[in-house]
């Protein structure tokens, strides 16, 4: 037994405001005889039952008006109050009856009926009840209007066009108590109703009804309003609590899983049906409440049968979060438990009937256990086969269902009458005869000894005349040839012309026909008649063209395009080997071949050949990549088999139509050589060649300078990897980087050159150095020209045969000093503090050593020019 078994449903709480109090209501009549004043007339008790929050602020229902509206068609007819008619009654939800419940939840409705006798009028369109109410609470959670929403509870009572000689009493729906509805987690309500006319009923959601215009009193519209609430997506009044609950047609249970905490309006309409017609409809307006609320719980469904093998899954259906361990007990051995988990799958080792226990604990030591039936008999397979010819005859169903372990014997047919509620059997083999013709939906629930159950569902066309399947529409046969005709079909035949044929009463026929012949068959299954034709092209004999000889490129694929109206075909090659049987088949020839074509239309018979001929593809090689230094040009050398070639990119080649062109890129380029050839296989072939442009180096061999006669001067040249030195006059070594040069009092001054080589790429630099034969000096100028022009830009001394700078200063002529440094060949530009110095003249000192270790002291003016 289930620790927490819930029933029904909690309303929503209501509104504090005057009006909004009520929390559902159903309208409902009962009819209790003709009028004993008036034969025309018929005396019906019309009854309110209301729903009031117990904690509302809002009016009682002792003090509740009621009136209803009665509408013949949309007009109303009269208006009828209701007094109320019972006492008040309560009734609550027992929330310690939930020890485990997690969450602040409860729930209290008042409940009072409001009731009075009318006689009306026999009318032949009947009543349409109406009672109008302002307002549902406010911010209703599947509604798109927050507030201001009115209620219209309604009903009808069939006329005598509907129910001609009968009278009718509406179905009322079940009071039960409370339930506890937790957000999230499953739930079923059983929404049921009675009918005291013992009618069927089947129950849908739809749409709940509001009051025009705000109704504040609750009277009656002199015009029926029937105005749909405005909903929310995705809710509506067929989803009014979305897509995962559901109302069970047939009993009226609404089950599913709740969706979030909120206050919804729910709407079932119940029809009425009577003699296999639907004839009325009923309805109940309520508002239901969803809490966020938790409980412990253990929750199996009431039996499994498992038909197909020997596993089964087992489900704890609750969904509490509260759950804290779960124990399992499979029934078929003592310690078979699995602790942890709400879901798992057990394979049994035989047949039977076992008992199932799940036990689930929580906090405060809350305790939930169900258990369930567990049937375990594989091999049951559903089957069954239909037949029939139009809806002119009844349909035959069969079962053909199988069950190893039990007997089938169990049927529940349902031949998709949308017309009737009668359309089923529980017959084995039934029979059924349909009066319209359309698709129909057939559905078999079929079960054996064992329980085992399923459901079958098939589309069955419903024609207005026998299923004729004729196996082609239209063929060809050779004048010498006959040919057989199958029909998929059962009835009588008839074949016609009567001409060049067999068996014509036959659904199998022979035919010989010596010219084109359009063959008519139809068939009469118990009246109901069909009809097809076949048209079979008769032809005296057959030719067969391969096509011309064609040339292609070797190992490249080429559809054979036939010219016949064979219906067989089989290729061979020279070699005597099968290649294809398709009219157009695809080849790939790995060498010139002659194909062979044998094109059969029956006994007719011809044959042809077609050689195709293959011939590589052009060839071309580019040459081999290479590296040139930057302006250098290089000569392209390639080599093709083909009759036409071109270059790619030509631009700056020179001789782009050799296979030798002359290039001088300037940046690495690759250059594309296409080669086709139109003599033969005409399909582009290309190669490259990389040609590597390496920049040429640059060469520094070092700023001009001065020395003294047999002074060591050291070079140092950079810029390339091998370096050659010129002249050598003086040098240590010509084919470093950085040789020494000494100078004799021979020479006044030389020029080095210096080239430098990178991969071969040659780069060039010189450097002069000036031979003063009066000993070691510092040389200051007299004047210089700060003006940027990069000529005498600096006041600098000129260093000969100087080892060491001590200092070089600058002062204007108030003796503030302007400039000092101990660099060799650093110098003042003529700007002191940001500001450039105006012309005129400055007093300079300078003192180095030098490379004999002698002081030198230099002093003296040099003007400034701008």
């Amino acid at each position: 037994m289930k620790l927490f078994r819930l029933l029904l449903f909690l309303l929503l709480f209501c509104n504090t405001s005057q009006a909004r109090h009520i929390a559902g209501g159903e309208l409902y009549y009962n009819y209790i005889s003709p009028d004993a004043n008036n034969s025309a007339n018929s005396i019906y008790v019309i009854t309110l039952r209301l729903f009031r929050e117990c904690n509302s602020l809002g009016p009682t229902l002792e003090a509740e008006q009621a009136t209803v509206g009665i509408y013949e068609g949309d007009i109303l007819f009269r208006s009828l109050p209701l007094p109320r008619v019972s006492d008040v009654t309560t009734i609550s939800l027992n929330t310690a009856a939930f020890p485990c419940l997690v969450g602040n939840v409860g729930a209290c409705y008042q409940v009072a009926l409001y009731s009075a006798i009318i006689s009306l009028p026999n009318s032949p369109i009947g009543y349409t009840l109406s009672r109008l109410g302002c307002c549902r609470i406010d911010f209703i959670t599947n509604l798109a209007q927050p507030v201001s929403v009115g209620s219209n509870y309604v009903t009808r009572i069939p006329g005598r066009n509907v129910l001609s000689g009968g009278f009718n009493s509406s179905p009322q729906f079940n009071v039960k108590d409370t339930a506890l509805i937790c957000s999230q987690k499953r739930f079923t309500l059983d929404f049921g109703a009675i009918d005291p006319d013992s009618d069927s009923l089947s129950y849908s959601f739809c749409d709940a009804f509001s009051s025009p215009g705000g109704n504040q009193n609750g009277t009656p519209t002199n015009v029926l309003s029937k105005d749909p609430l405005p909903y929310r997506f995705p809710f509506s009044g067929n989803l009014p609590l979305g897509d995962k609950v559901s109302i069970d047609p047939v009993t009226g249970v609404i089950s599913g899983i709740a969706p979030a905490p909120g206050n919804y309006v729910v709407n079932v309409c119940i029809t009425e049906w009577r003699n296999g017609k639907a004839f009325n409809e009923h309805r109940k307006d309520f508002i239901m409440a969803v809490q966020g609320c938790d409980f412990i719980e253990a929750n199996l469904p009431d039996k499994i049968i498992q038909c197909e093998n020997f596993t089964v899954l087992f489900e704890n259906e609750s969904t509490s979060s509260s759950i804290t361990n779960y124990v399992w007990n499979f029934g078929d051995s003592l310690n078979n438990t699995y602790p942890q988990s709400g879901s798992v799958l057990h394979t049994y080792k035989d047949t039977g009937v076992y008992k199932a226990t799940l036990t689930v604990t929580g906090p405060k030591g809350c305790i939930g256990t169900d258990s369930v039936e567990v049937r375990v008999f594989p091999g049951f397979k559903p089957a069954m086969n239909i037949n029939g010819s139009c809806f002119l005859n009844p349909y035959t169903f069969n079962d053909l269902s199988t069950s190893v372990y039990g007997v089938v014997n169990y049927w529940r047919w349902n031949f998709g009458d949308e017309t009737v509620l009668s359309d089923t059997s529980r017959t084995k083999n039934a029979q059924y005869q349909y009066p319209t013709t359309s698709v129909k939906n057939i559905q078999l629930i079929v079960g054996d000894s064992k329980g085992c159950l399923d459901t079958l569902s098939r589309n069955l066309a419903v024609s207005d005349k026998p299923l004729l399947q004729v196996p082609f529409k239209d063929t060809l046969i050779c004048s010498i040839d006959s040919l057989p005709i199958n029909v998929n079909s059962t009835g009588i035949f008839n074949w016609e012309p009567n001409l060049n044929i067999s068996n014509t009463n036959t659904a199998n026929v022979v035919v010989y026909p010596k010219v084109t012949t359009q063959y008519t068959v139809s068939i009469n299954n118990n009246g109901c008649i069909s009809k097809d034709t076949i048209t079979v092209n008769v032809l005296p004999f057959i030719t067969v063209r391969a096509g011309a000889d064609s040339t292609i490129c070797l190992n490249d694929s080429i559809v054979l395009q036939v010219n016949s109206q064979a219906l067989q075909y089989r290729w061979t090659n020279d070699a005597g080997q099968f290649v294809s049987d398709q009219k157009n088949p695809r080849l790939q020839p790995s060498r010139s071949t002659q194909y062979f074509v044998t094109a059969n239309l029956g006994k007719c018979e011809d044959k042809d050949s077609i050689r195709i001929v293959t011939i590589p593809y052009p060839s071309v090689n580019a040459g081999i990549d290479t590296s040139i230094c930057f302006g250098n040009a290089v000569m392209l050398n390639a080599q093709i088999v083909g009759s036409s070639f071109r270059w790619s990119p030509s631009l700056n080649m020179m001789q782009a139509n050799t296979l030798n062109p002359l290039v001088t890129p300037a940046s690495s380029k690759t250059y594309y050589l296409t080669v086709s050839d139109t003599l033969g296989c005409n399909k582009l072939v290309t190669d490259s060649v990389q040609i590597a442009v390496i920049p040429r180096p640059i060469v520094f061999a070092g700023r001009d300078t001065a020395i003294s006669v047999n002074q060591p001067l050291q070079l140092n040249a950079s810029g390339a990897q091998l370096y050659q030195w010129s002249p050598s006059t003086g040098l240590s070594d010509p084919r470093i980087a950085n040789p020494i040069a000494i100078l004799g009092n021979t020479i006044d001054s030389v020029v080095y050159r210096v080239l430098g080589n990178n991969n071969q790429c040659f780069g060039e630099d010189s450097i002069k150095v000036f031979v003063f034969k009066n000993g070691p000096d510092l040389y200051i100028p007299s004047a210089f020209t700060p003006n940027a022009d990069g000529k005498n830009d600096l006041l600098r001394p000129i260093p000969v045969g100087i080892a060491q700078l001590n200092y070089f200063a600058v002062y204007n002529r108030w003796g503030q000093l302007l400039y000092k440094t101990s660099a060799i060949g650093a110098g003042w530009d003529g700007v002191f503090n940001g500001e450039p110095q105006p012309a005129g003249t400055y007093v300079f000192q300078a003192e180095g050593r030098d490379i004999t270790g002698k002081t030198i002291y230099k002093k003296g003016t040099a003007v400034l020019i701008r």
